[in-house]
């Protein structure tokens, strides 16, 4: 007697429809943001029923904090594995500026949901704390430690993290948050492959300028 294969849409694969769920809900969230995205509009591009939505995920707020944990997550596992290296603070720095560039680049319906986000820990999100705790503090704590490294190898600066880290992860960030307005300012498509590149280049240039010690930026910009 032939067993008939669990469906997408059934609880019979729940590593698939949860997958699912969560892949339409980031679209959704990073298109419509969580005030506007719909649960119906989720559970119909994931091809499952709204109940079955609803036995994953207990409720929107909860789907939408599963969406953030799943694009943090993602991005996190790269970067600290950039950390692990073996490699000098100066490669370590611009390995992890890269990556990160290389992340978002990647991963362009990521940055609605990351801004809607950002926005929305101003009215009390109930995500940021765990979402700060859990992503943001590990991968702080290791570019600080690289960047002490740095400094008491001679090739840094003298600079402290807590200031450096934020303004080095907006130079990457900024580009593509900002690519519309520059896209109708400029009417040069700046998520282009070409210009892409050329951006990435930029900003590994004027990370380094910014913390090597002078010798050093210049020898590792002229290797860019």
């Amino acid at each position: 007697m032939l067993t008939a294969k669990p469906r997408l849409g059934s609880r019979g694969k729940p590593t698939e429809t949860r997958a699912a769920i969560l892949s339409a809900a980031v679209r959704e969230f990073a298109d419509r943001g969580m005030a506007g995205a719909r649960t119906d509009s989720i559970a119909r591009a994931a091809g499952v029923n709204k109940a079955l939505l609803y036995y994953y995920f207990k409720d929107k707020e909860k789907l939408y904090g599963a969406a953030l944990d799943h694009v943090f997550s993602q991005l996190s596992a790269r970067l600290l594995e950039v950390l692990g290296r073996d490699l000098s603070p100066r490669e370590k720095i611009r390995a992890y500026a890269g990556t990160h560039f290389d992340f978002i680049a990647s991963h362009l319906q990521y940055r609605g949901l990351v801004q809607g986000e950002i926005a929305r820990s101003g009215q009390a999100s109930p995500h940021m704390q765990r979402i700060a705790k859990r992503y943001f503090h590990p991968l702080f704590s290791g570019l600080a430690e690289v960047i002490g490294a740095g400094i008491a190898a001679g090739e840094f600066r003298s600079i402290d993290p807590l200031h450096f880290v934020p303004s080095m992860i907006a130079v990457v960030v900024f580009y593509f948050t900002s690519a519309p307005v520059m896209h109708a300012a400029t009417g040069c498509d700046p998520l282009s492959p070409k210009r892409l590149a050329e951006h990435r280049a930029a900003v590994l240039d004027f990370i380094s300028a910014a913390l090597f010690r002078a010798s050093d930026a210049r020898s590792e910009g002229a290797r860019a």
